[in-house]
Order: C-alpha cells, then structure tokens, then sequence
C-alpha cells in the first residue's frame, strides 16, 4: 500500500459533509499504489507523474475525476460527463460512504483502466477552437478592434474555449456584451477568464 503525502492532510481531516466518504476514497487510491499529490486544492493522483484522477466533493455527491475518462471503457455505466462542455474528464459520483463499498471494486478496475490509459499514450480527441460558436456581439468587437483580435489569437486554445463558453452561456445579448467588456482587459493583458 502506498503512504499518504502529508501535504493532502488538510483535505481529509476536514469535518463537514463528505468527511468519511472521502477517507474512505483516500484508502482505496493509496491501495493502487499511485502517488498523492495536491493539485488545484484536491487530492489527485499520478502515474509517473501524470494525472490520472482527483477526488472532489460538491453539495449533492463526492466523485473520483478521471482525467482522460473520456477514453475509459464504462461496463457499469457510471461515469458521468459533468456538461456537455468538458471533454475529456469524467466523474464517478457517490452519494454516501456505502455507495463507495458497494462500487470498491469497480472503481479500483476503472482506476487500473484509466492506468493502462496513461501507459498506452492515447488522448482525447479535443474540439479544435474554431469548433466553438463565436457570439455575435463578440465576432463584431474581433471584426473592429485588430488588437483585441490579435491579443485573443495570441491566447492558448483553452483560454480561447473558456471564453467562448463564458460568453456565450449568457441567454440574453446585454448580458453577453456585459461579460465581454469586462473580458476584454483580460484579453489584451493575455490572461486567462479567472486570472
């Protein structure tokens, strides 16, 4: 069995919702011999230093998060695709501490699974940029302004996805406008939506 990485002790030792669950989350990952790590304020663990999940809680479940889960064969139909937006993670939701009993074994042959994943070098497929729909009110300030265009092409393909999925989730166009200007400094200064 692996030993647990003293840095991820906070996470567990919390009281609230979610604390024997994730305990009992934490046993079952280090009895896969991964390594603990902490990453984005979660436990996650890595094979030879790649992610391969991390544990999470949320108001109505806890979940183990695939990383590339996408690509996990899912026999038992259980892993989830948290919105029609991510593409390549996947989560195994639990609503209690027996709901992880009675799937232990399960999860720890998805988590070999999601290993060989790892091993075998395959990656998701991700939609390329240009995939995602342009708002309007943002095609029109790209098609005005050359240095918001060129700062936006400038940004990482993720950045560039946030933003699109930021402003275009706006239902109506002064809400859509609203997002964009306040973006818009953020853009030119190369930062991400939640820098």
């Amino acid at each position: 069995m692996n030993t647990n990485n003293p840095k991820a002790d906070f996470f567990f030792n919390k009281t609230g919702k979610w604390h024997s669950e994730f305990q009992k989350l934490r046993t079952l990952a280090l009895s896969t011999q991964l390594t603990e790590e902490i990453k984005w304020g979660c436990p996650c663990y890595t094979y030879n230093g790649k992610n391969i999940f991390l544990i999470h809680g949320f108001k109505e479940y806890c979940a183990l998060l695939f990383f590339k889960g996408a690509l996990l064969k899912d026999p038992e139909n259980i892993l989830v695709q948290q919105t029609e937006n991510v593409q390549s993670a996947r989560q195994i939701r639990f609503l209690n501490i027996q709901h992880i009993i009675d799937l232990e074994d399960t999860v720890r042959n998805y988590i070999f699974q999601a290993v060989e994943v790892e091993e075998s070098g395959t990656r998701v497929e991700m939609k390329q940029t240009k995939a995602f729909e342009i708002p309007e009110e943002f095609r029109q300030k790209l098609d005005t302004d050359f240095e918001l265009k060129s700062a936006f092409e400038a940004l990482t393909p993720g950045r560039q996805r946030a933003y699109l999925l930021y402003f275009s989730s706006a239902k109506q166009s002064k809400t859509r406008e609203s997002r964009i200007e306040k973006c818009i400094p953020q853009i030119l200064s190369g930062k991400a939506l939640n820098d």
